[in-house]
């Protein structure tokens, strides 16, 4: 018999992108999946009871905002497995319940996302809970790893930064970019290279640049730049200088370029 044949019944509640997404690449595994379902629909035969009549077996994934979580959770009908894919959120919205937390490390846009190679954090209530987030997390093709409930904001900080503040930092170079008559894809490749280094190297050894290398003129040339075409980026601009300064290690030195 193959896998799939007795895999859980997951119910995604919560219609967003990630609900969307999630319930699609489930579908695409084999799983048996019903959703995405209108946020309203943890209670009754439309999420928890739907699944619920199959004890032991069922799960009803919230894809809802944090602030939401609590009260789908207690909505559910008794019987199914209740998670959360919240990223910062430990257990503890889920109440008394089973269940899970099941955090995708992938970010999600409007035409969806492919979660094949990323992370997932994980956590349960039981032992049970969290085979459960693993499994699902594996039919997509992600990687499980458990968080524990005091390290996920910090956890969830640091996706933020890898992913939300990268794509603002990117906003800032492509609106300096464009007063010089350069537009984002002329931008794109370097950026692309950067993050492959990155990942395969390391912070250390892909950074480059005239802070890497001690040009302090370069850098002061730079600055003066942004502070006549986009001043708004200065006090961004500087911060990174600084970080980036402290990246390259205390053999490079600065005079001429403020911090």
């Amino acid at each position: 018999m193959d896998d799939t044949d007795t895999a859980p019944h997951c119910a995604i509640v919560g219609a967003g992108r990630l609900g969307g997404a999630l319930a699609q690449a489930l579908r695409e595994a084999g799983r048996p999946v019903t959703g995405p379902l209108g946020r309203d629909a943890a209670a009754g035969t439309d999420g928890g009871a739907m699944v619920g009549d199959r004890p032991g077996a069922g799960a009803v994934l919230l894809c809802v905002p944090d602030s939401e979580i609590a009260a789908a959770a207690a909505a559910v009908a008794p019987g199914p497995l209740v998670g959360h894919c919240s990223g910062a959120q430990g257990l503890e919205p889920l109440g008394d319940r089973e269940g899970f937390s099941l955090h995708p490390l992938m970010t999600v846009t409007r035409d969806g996302a492919s979660f094949a190679g990323a992370g997932a954090a994980v956590d349960g209530t039981t032992d049970r809970a969290v085979a459960a987030a693993a499994d699902l997390a594996r039919a997509v093709g992600m990687r499980p790893i458990r968080i524990a409930p005091e390290d996920r904001a910090a956890y969830h900080a640091a996706a933020s930064i890898a992913s939300n503040f990268l794509v603002t930092l990117e906003a800032a170079a492509e609106r300096l970019a464009a007063t010089a008559g350069a537009d984002r894809e002329l931008l794109a490749p370097l950026v692309r290279a950067t993050v492959e280094n990155w990942a395969a190297r390391g912070p250390e050894q892909a950074l480059t640049g005239p802070v890497a290398r001690g040009d302090e003129e370069t850098v002061a040339r730079q600055r003066e730049a942004v502070a006549q075409r986009a001043p708004e980026l200065l006090d961004l601009f500087d911060a990174l200088v600084t970080a980036t300064r402290d990246l390259a290690g205390p053999a490079r030195t600065f005079s001429g370029a403020p911090a």
